[in-house]
């Protein structure tokens, strides 16, 4: 599957990743890289390249400023700034 840059994706759906779509989603897995500096699997030919940490632009609904945390919101995609009273283990993306 193609995603654009910035894409936060999940763990599960119909394949390894699957684009988020639900707020403050725990089983999200990272964002999709522009240029990853280190590749796993990359012998996988359908792979995509998702970023676990550093710096990476990403698709975000504001407002948002330095220093916010970001988690998946309810727009396929697309970050948002985490709300405490909706906080999970494992919702933050960075």
């Amino acid at each position: 599957m193609d995603y654009a840059p910035g894409t936060v994706v999940v763990f599960g759906g119909d394949e390894e990743v699957t684009i988020s779509t639900q707020s403050h989603d725990p089983s999200v897995a990272g964002v999709v890289s522009t240029d990853p500096g280190f590749l796993m699997n990359s012998e996988l030919e359908e792979g995509v390249s998702i970023a676990l940490q550093g710096r990476v632009p990403c698709r975000v609904q504001g407002p948002v400023k330095k220093g916010d945390r970001l988690v998946a919101s309810e727009i396929p995609g697309v970050a948002q700034r985490l709300v405490m009273m909706h906080y999970q283990p494992g919702c933050i993306i960075g």
